[in-house]
């Protein structure tokens, strides 16, 4: 325990004495790991979890309670992108010589969220009985423990929203090892907290009170972790009224982004079912949730790129446009392989898993998917950027003005081409918002632009590579392009890797072996 409290203060003093170490490369490339691990873990539990669930309670009594949990995710949007801007705000300033704001920072965005969650939360409660027993269509002898599930969700709405502040702060700090430990047995125990109350009861209630029970045990330990980072929060018990008004400002326009992109990013299946047909949507479904699995790489990268280019933009310009360039690059490097091989072997995949049907209907979607969700993964580092550069109402206007534009062509495409033309139509918009998103950085980081070009080089090559997969070929020959491709192209990444970059990367690789030997 001493050993690791002197660990803790080495840590923290390190990072508060000196602003340079929350965004060196070594620091970034652990905390991304980090990060895909707490991502992959709660979902290998789910896995093997859901099942166990559904089988207990039934399918009726499990959709309610999946529901009502969305319910609640949906007044999420109370957050009013008051986490990502406590990220951003409380950053800039530990990387300031400036660091007494920090307190300051902090409990502004707390009381708010709190403020902003008790009144989503007293939303959830007002609505719950028309929603349970009007909108949801829940079956009458599940309503009354429905009803006492959403109350409780309610209840916890505070909690949930504004532990993104809490997150906020120790993702400036670059803490990802601390939140991960709160995180990951969290997400777990949502999933397993229920399975240990199935042989007591089958009641809705119960099960919701233990994942709520589970949520404010993590708010309470996630705000003592940030009590302990830094420095005066204990003492310093006061909202900076005057930086009230950036932070809404800022996760204002966040909330107008947050507001779009998922209609734009969920319409289709809406149309599909409408226009086409519900088997249409399960064809369209499936490769585009195959295809956004692999966002679990870029989000886990910008994660942590966010904090540092926040901390960086004003402070290094020069730092954060080199943060810019080798996250994209390390992007589009990981990414390279399993993009090749969901392209190359789209038909035989689908064929193999789900039957010759989905083959047929559903390879040319699941191939342009694919594609997009690349090129749009490498835009979330410059998303970030953009952000932290305290522009998010550019990225919110692009939203606004692509979506008529994005829906009328969506529909054109797809009384003429089927769900093809809808992911073709989805692959346009990613393409063309990832171009305009990159000019965006160019024009608030000048110094980038040489970096964007490398980045956009290696990108052209990746995507040249990628159309020599969808030529018809016979499986010799796609295992040989799958053999030789990714060792080409990790030759050609290794090239345009800077020295530093190199080194990170040979840092991750002993950190993985070590890790490996001390399993074994």
């Amino acid at each position: 325990m001493q050993r690791r409290r002197t660990r803790w203060n080495s840590a923290r003093d390190s990072c508060l004495s000196n602003p340079t170490n929350l965004t060196s490369g070594r620091l970034l490339a652990r905390n991304t790991i980090i990060n895909l691990a707490g991502e992959v873990a709660p979902s290998l539990v789910a896995l093997l979890a859901i099942p166990l669930v559904i089988r207990v309670l039934g399918v009726d009594r499990y959709g309610v309670l999946t529901l009502s949990i969305m319910v609640v995710g949906y007044f999420g949007l109370f957050d009013f992108g008051l986490g990502r801007a406590a990220t951003k705000f409380i950053a800039a300033a530990a990387a300031s010589s400036d660091q007494q704001e920090i307190p300051g920072l902090f409990w502004t965005s707390l009381f708010m969220m709190l403020a902003f969650g008790t009144a989503g939360g007293v939303v959830v409660a007002v609505l719950a009985p028309w929603l349970v027993h009007g909108a949801l269509k829940i079956p009458v002898a599940l309503q009354p423990e429905s009803l006492h599930a959403l109350y409780l969700l309610a209840f916890s709405m505070p909690f949930v929203i504004s532990s993104g502040g809490l997150n906020g702060t120790l993702s400036a700090f670059q803490r990802f090892d601390l939140i991960n430990e709160i995180r990951v047995p969290s997400a777990i125990f949502s999933y397993v907290g229920p399975l240990l109350v199935l042989p007591f009861s089958h009641s809705l209630g119960w099960l919701v009170a233990v994942v709520v029970l589970g949520r404010v045990a993590g708010w309470i330990v996630t705000f003592w972790l940030c009590l302990r980072l830094v420095p005066g929060l204990g003492r310093e018990i006061h909202p900076g009224r005057a930086t009230i008004r950036p932070m809404l400002s800022f996760g204002g326009w966040l909330t107008v982004s947050a507001v779009v992109s998922p209609i734009m990013a969920y319409f289709d299946r809406f149309l599909i079912g409408a226009m086409l047909s519900m088997a249409a949507v399960t064809y369209y479904a499936v490769p585009f949730q195959v295809a956004t699995k692999l966002w679990i790489i870029p989000n886990a990268v910008s994660a942590v790129t966010f904090s540092a280019f926040s901390g960086a933009f004003s402070s290094d310009p020069d730092h954060a446009a080199l943060l810019l360039e080798s996250a994209t690059k390390y992007i589009v490097l990981t990414l390279f392989a399993p993009v090749l091989f969901i392209i190359t072997l789209a038909p035989e995949a689908l064929r193999l898993w789900l039957g010759p049907s989905f083959a047929d209907h559903s390879a040319s979607a699941l191939r342009w998917l694919t594609f997009a969700v690349f090129i749009n993964s490498t835009a979330h580092p410059a998303y970030g950027l953009i952000q932290a550069a305290d522009r998010p109402d550019l990225l919110a206007k692009l939203h606004l003005a692509e979506a008529p534009f994005y829906v009328a062509m969506l529909w054109w495409m797809m009384v003429r081409y089927g769900i093809a033309g809808v992911a073709i139509t989805w692959t346009v918009r990613v393409v063309v918002t990832t171009l305009i998103v990159f000019l965006m950085a160019w024009r608030l980081l000048p110094m980038a632009a040489p970096g964007i070009a490398r980045i956009a080089t290696l990108t052209s090559a990746a995507l040249l590579i990628f159309a020599v997969g969808t030529i018809p070929m016979d499986l010799p020959e796609q295992c040989l392009l799958l053999g030789i491709a990714p060792l080409l192209f990790a030759m050609l990444g290794w090239l345009v890797l800077g020295p530093r970059e190199r080194a990170s990367v040979r840092g991750v690789v002993r950190g993985v072996r070590l890790l490996l030997a001390q399993a074994h």
